[in-house]
């Protein structure tokens, strides 16, 4: 591959905007790879940080902690910059946690500096990457106030299915995640309990079952019909596909 550590960042959006010198340069900011298992904490609420990271496979969770409850308020893919939002608050909010075996990289504060500085097209993507983030985001809390436990499970799995799209790397019938009841309550902001009430009525509709995490289908339309889920908040298709010219 010809990017390891990068090739899968905005793919499927405005990746193919981007010249071959920017794309080396975007792979040159990871100047470190690692590897991490389930719950490993790679960035703590609070701490100050000099490095972003880069998930390059596996899944990231971002968490809240509230009082003995954790809230699981994003799932990164690969190709995802977890927390640029760190370059410029130094400090989060929130937990950057492991989900299951991770590969990711870190690329130096000062990197994005000089990207910031020297490459204003490498500039826009990192910036398009962090806006991206705020969207998903803005959907998710529409998706928590609008849809009830199938639903929002549904949701999430087909927004992660299009999300590895994206990249190339979705499977047709399936989606592999290392998921627990518990993390998909902690998503959905239910308990363990509904949360498995809510897999056991996608399975009773016959549109999904739920083993161990992984997801399997036969329909990924009528799932995507019944979790209400449009992908253009994704900015890879629809109206909001970035397609113009950029700069």
């Amino acid at each position: 591959m010809e990017f390891p550590n990068t090739g899968d960042f905005l793919a499927g959006r405005l990746r193919d905007k981007l010249s071959q010198d920017d794309l080396e340069f975007i792979e040159s900011l990871v100047v470190e790879t690692r590897q991490g298992e389930t719950g490993d904490v790679l960035l703590s609420r609070g701490a100050v940080t000099e490095q972003s990271t880069i998930l390059i496979s596996g899944y990231i969770f971002r968490t809240i902690e509230s009082g003995d409850r954790r809230f699981i308020v994003g799932v990164h893919v690969p190709g995802d910059f977890v927390d640029l939002h760190g370059f410029a608050l130094k400090r989060l909010d929130h937990s950057i946690v492991a989900a299951g075996p991770i590969t990711y990289g870190i690329a130096p504060h000062e990197r994005l500096r000089d990207a910031l500085e020297q490459r204003p097209r490498v500039a826009r993507a990192l910036w398009f990457a962090t806006l991206l983030d705020a969207a998903i985001h803005r959907k998710w809390i529409q998706m928590l106030e609008q849809l009830d436990a199938p639903r929002r499970i549904a949701h999430i799995y087909c927004e992660l299915h299009r999300r590895f799209e994206l990249v190339g790397q979705a499977n047709a019938r399936s989606l592999r995640t290392p998921f627990t009841q518990i993390d998909l309550a902690d998503m959905c902001g239910v308990s363990a309990i509904h949360a498995n009430r809510a897999v056991g009525k996608l399975r009773e509709l016959e549109l999904a079952e739920i083993r161990r995490g992984d997801l399997y289908t036969s329909d990924w339309d009528a799932l995507r019909t019944y979790a209400q889920f449009q992908a253009d908040y994704l900015y890879g298709d629809g109206p909001l596909r970035f397609d113009q010219d950029w700069l």
